[in-house]
């Protein structure tokens, strides 16, 4: 029971490495465009609810009444002032995106120095659910797998139940075609990192929650979330899922043998999966 029950908080961790991934992954489903700052971004959302939480005295799910729409407002902003002017090429993409992530480091180091900080969300981060006499599972692990999946699945649904995921998949293919047929392609990629950046928000609360947090975290997560689309497969949502799942049940055995072993156990399972099937998991070249 003890292997059941460290596997299923593997599960669990990795519904929180899919939700790291899961505006990594869109983005780059729709523009090709791989966000260098994405983690950095996490910790900046992170240290937003911090200080919304002690302006407004609220609790860090409340506070993403706000962090979400105003980081919804941030990526639109990012995408259409900024990031829109280097697409096309592989290279200025990356480069601009390096340099952000190195601007939020250093801001979010000026602001609110080197100190570790943490959200703290009461009693429900010590909550348990006893499944079975051997098997307790925490409540905020719980929620965070949930809204994981239903965030995926919300992104599932967009991509291919409404008008604006058509526009997402059109642009996706051939933007040049997609704006010959009256598509503004710059307000559709913008419209993605809006997407995208509302669920990092989601993402950097519940990090925050979990563990503390300095402003050069963001590398770390960044690590993670390729890991989980590297290893689920680029472009595939529920293969995000599936291979953050993998990744934390990697690192929850390794942590069994050796406490220094988490990170590397998932290290390892990211490169054999690299070698064995280079495509990953669950493949889709397009969303």
């Amino acid at each position: 029971m003890e292997w059941v029950n460290i596997i299923f908080q593997g599960v669990l961790l990795g519904g929180l490495y899919a939700l790291f991934a899961a505006g990594l992954s869109l983005i780059f489903g729709v523009m090709r465009l791989v966000n260098i700052a994405h983690g950095d971004l996490i910790v900046a959302f992170a240290y937003m609810a911090y200080f919304v939480m002690a302006a407004l005295h609220i609790g860090p799910f409340t506070s993403l009444a706000v962090i979400v729409p105003a980081a919804a407002l941030i990526g639109y902003g990012l995408q259409r002032g900024l990031l829109n002017w280097t697409l096309g090429e592989e290279l200025p993409p990356l480069l601009v995106t390096i340099g952000l992530s190195v601007i939020i480091q250093n801001l979010l180091l000026v602001f609110f120095t080197f100190d570790t900080h943490r959200l703290h969300a009461g009693d429900i981060e010590i909550a348990s659910v006893q499944f079975l006499p051997d098997l307790s599972v925490g409540v905020l692990p719980l929620i965070q797998f949930a809204v994981a999946v239903a965030i995926i699945a919300g992104l599932q649904i967009v991509f291919y139940r409404t008008a604006l995921g058509r526009a997402f998949r059109a642009t996706s293919d051939d933007p040049v075609v997609a704006q010959l047929m009256g598509l503004e392609t710059r307000h559709i990629f913008a419209m993605a990192m809006a997407l995208s950046l509302a669920v990092v928000a989601v993402a950097g609360v519940f990090i925050a929650i979990r563990t503390d947090f300095n402003p050069f975290y963001g590398p770390q997560l960044l690590i993670f979330g390729f890991e989980a689309i590297i290893i689920g497969g680029l472009g595939s949502l529920w293969g995000t899922l599936a291979g953050g799942i993998l990744l934390g049940i990697a690192q929850a055995l390794g942590g069994q043998f050796n406490v220094g072993w988490p990170f590397l156990a998932g290290h390892v399972v990211f490169l054999a999966v690299l070698i064995v099937r280079p495509q990953g998991l669950f493949p889709k070249v397009a969303l």
